[in-house]
């Protein structure tokens, strides 16, 4: 039978948890029994999430620029700093655009890459060392439908997009023997704000995938740590044909 654990007294890292799909996971973290360590961009949202949580005064919030690979190479040691410990790594945080690939600038295809792929790979390994140390080290990585799939004017993100599900892909075969699970989580368009600025003028948004989606599927990946491991997860919006 799967395994549900108790996570009462682990540490989750989850970034861009000031809004969107980051700040679902973090409440559905914290209701897992999760001490929160919030990542994102701006201190009163990340303080807003951690308050809804109800860890208003035991989060650690870590407010900065992911496209800084000096403050990206400290985050991790904060972390343990403050909590002893670090269980689960959600890199969740991304930047997208649309541009076609004769207008994309070498800056805006640079940010893309630091943002969505460079921090996630630095976070991935500096949390290796302190995830060998639980006995639930989970890796969770927000990949998208463009991790598969090519799309107009998303030349830069669907880059970005392999890019990260490769990585994934490469670290799971390396640590899965240290009992550290790596997942990725694939998704269509998701009813965020990011969503409602890059998606197509014809699709409902209202038949986008739920933030809530995101966190169901987290959750079960974490609850159930019984012999059967699941690598990827795809999911695609309701009007969408399947496979």
């Amino acid at each position: 039978m799967a395994e549900v654990r108790n996570f009462e007294g682990r540490v989750a890292l989850i970034t861009g948890a000031g809004g969107g799909i980051g700040r679902v996971l973090s409440l559905r973290m914290a209701k897992l029994g999760f001490r929160l360590a919030l990542l994102g961009r701006s201190m009163d949202k990340l303080r807003a999430t951690a308050e809804a949580a109800g860890q208003g005064e035991g989060a650690l919030l870590i407010s900065g620029d992911l496209m800084d690979p000096i403050f990206v190479q400290g985050v991790i040691g904060r972390v343990v700093t403050y909590f002893g410990r670090l269980d689960v790594l959600v890199n969740n945080a991304g930047i997208c655009f649309v541009k076609n690939m004769e207008e994309t600038g070498y800056d805006e295809f640079d940010a893309m890459m630091r943002t969505n792929v460079y921090a996630p790979y630095l976070l991935c390994r500096d949390a290796i060392a302190p995830l060998r140390s639980s006995d639930c080290p989970t890796i969770i990585n927000i990949g998208s439908v463009v991790s598969h799939k090519g799309y107009p004017t998303q030349s830069a993100y669907g880059t970005a997009k392999h890019a990260l599900l490769g990585m994934t892909k490469a670290l799971a075969a390396e640590v899965y023997r240290d009992g550290i699970r790596v997942h990725i989580i694939c998704p269509g368009a998701v009813n965020t704000e990011m969503a409602r600025t890059v998606s197509r003028p014809d699709i409902d948004m209202n038949a986008l995938i739920g933030v809530e989606d995101i966190a169901d599927t987290a959750e079960f990946l974490l609850t159930h740590r019984g012999n059967a491991v699941i690598d990827e997860v795809q999911l695609h919006r309701i009007g969408k044909q399947p496979f």
